[in-house]
């Protein structure tokens, strides 16, 4: 029983990854085929690794179902696919925002590359990731999008996306420090840890 409960789980959270993903397109795309600003199509590019990585990735020794965890996990998840198109003026013209965004594109993407089918959606323990961005802070990740999602706020700086930022950036942190719970009892990530004390910005937090 507890094993079909884990893969259904598993199922529907990739189910609900693909179709969320299947509505963040057709706002953005629709977007880019009427404006051609080309922001969010980084972003776009950056979650459809979210899906490819839910599909392949490796089975956990560990898992944090906790109710915090699984509500700081669907906060996180779930806020880009909040994000939506305006025909306001953004603060900055396309090519500022564009530009911020693929910085913040290419730092998730080196780290979702990094972190290969250890990539996983709530927090739990499928392998300790020393290389690549993680030598510079423990979740680059997130830190990546942080910046696609401050740039796309400065595109379309419209009040309901001003709230989606304000949520995604205390459910990112708090979920970092969920997942470094469940990866304290890992004497590799312990010594990992050692080595690397940034959780999301060098010299900050």
């Amino acid at each position: 029983m507890a094993i079909r409960r884990e893969v259904a789980t598993d199922l529907a959270a990739r189910i609900t990854v693909a179709s969320l993903f299947t509505l963040l397109s057709i706002n953005l795309l629709g977007d880019f085929l009427r404006t051609g600003h080309v922001t969010g199509l980084f972003l776009l590019a950056s979650e459809f690794l979210v899906v490819v990585l839910t599909i392949t990735r490796r089975p956990a020794t560990l898992v944090d179902r906790s109710l915090g965890a699984t509500v700081v996990t669907a906060i996180s998840i779930v806020t880009p696919y909040l994000f939506r198109t305006s025909d306001d003026q953004g603060v900055f013209v396309d090519a500022v925002t564009a530009g911020i965004s693929t910085v913040g594109v290419i730092i998730v993407i080196a780290g979702k590359l990094s972190i290969g089918r250890s990539f996983g959606i709530v927090p739990a323990n499928r392998g300790v990731v020393v290389r690549g961005p993680y030598l510079l802070v423990r979740h680059p990740i997130y830190t990546g999008y942080l910046i696609a999602y401050a740039a796309f706020v400065l595109a379309h700086p419209t009040g309901w996306n001003l709230l989606v930022l304000a949520c995604a950036c205390p459910a990112f942190i708090v979920r970092a420090l969920v997942e470094e719970r469940v990866l304290s009892g890992d004497l590799t990530y312990r010594a990992y840890c050692e080595r690397v004390s940034w959780h999301l910005v060098p010299g900050v937090f």
